[in-house]
């Protein structure tokens, strides 16, 4: 997968939300986006995935123009703030609701993501609504790794974790960045993106204002 984004800007009630961001992103490749609150991380992670349309320029996925030739990328997992579970179906049932709709992954995949991110067996059948913020944070992780996707998008995906936790979840994101994924992470945690990411992108006020590469282990 490669992405290139041209000259994007967003306006939301006469404020520039995004402002005039170019990137080429490539599969295989974690980037870190860090910015404070406000300064346009999460707008990004949805101007990528095509829940928002840009007030100008593109986003092509594998050359193809989000918003024209393509409504969503083709193969995309998603946190972006609260996952949409429903709140009287078990975790596992959440996650099984979601992966029938494409038929990909079945009981044995959806049990391993969510002991990969540190879900227990008895986790699986607990309602999602007597979930841990931490447990909630989990499954949001689980659903959107789960099928391997192309492309991931996480942010702030070590929130209410702990530190075990959130080990548990940089060892996935490093296997799903050696099987070819292009994953982007949004934290405000620097010392956590320069652990886990190749290339850091620091935001500021809609702009990106600064690029530079991680030295790889």
């Amino acid at each position: 997968m490669y992405i290139e984004i041209d000259s994007l800007t967003k306006i939301i009630g006469g404020q520039k939300v995004l402002q005039d961001i170019n990137l080429q992103l490539k599969k295989g490749v974690i980037y870190g986006i860090k910015g404070k609150n406000g300064s346009g991380k999460t707008m990004l992670l949805r101007s990528i995935c095509g829940l928002i349309k840009p007030t100008e320029g593109t986003v092509k996925i594998d050359g193809k123009l989000l918003g024209k030739d393509l409504t969503f990328p083709h193969s995309v997992g998603v946190l972006i703030e609260n996952p949409g579970f429903i709140v009287n179906l078990s975790g596992y049932d959440n996650l099984k609701m979601l992966a029938d709709i494409k038929g990909e992954i079945g009981k044995t995949e959806i049990e391993e993501v969510m002991e990969q991110v540190g879900l227990n067996r008895n986790d699986f059948r607990k309602k999602y609504k007597t979930y841990s913020l931490g447990m909630k944070q989990k499954l949001g992780i689980a659903a959107a790794v789960m099928e391997h996707p192309d492309l991931i998008l996480l942010d702030e995906p070590t929130n209410a974790l702990d530190e075990e936790s959130v080990n548990r979840v940089i060892a996935l994101l490093k296997k799903e960045k050696e099987r070819g994924a292009l994953i982007i992470i949004a934290s405000h945690d620097l010392e956590e993106l320069n652990y886990l990411s190749d290339t850091i992108l620091v935001m500021e006020e809609g702009r990106i204002k600064s690029q530079h590469e991680e030295e790889s282990d």
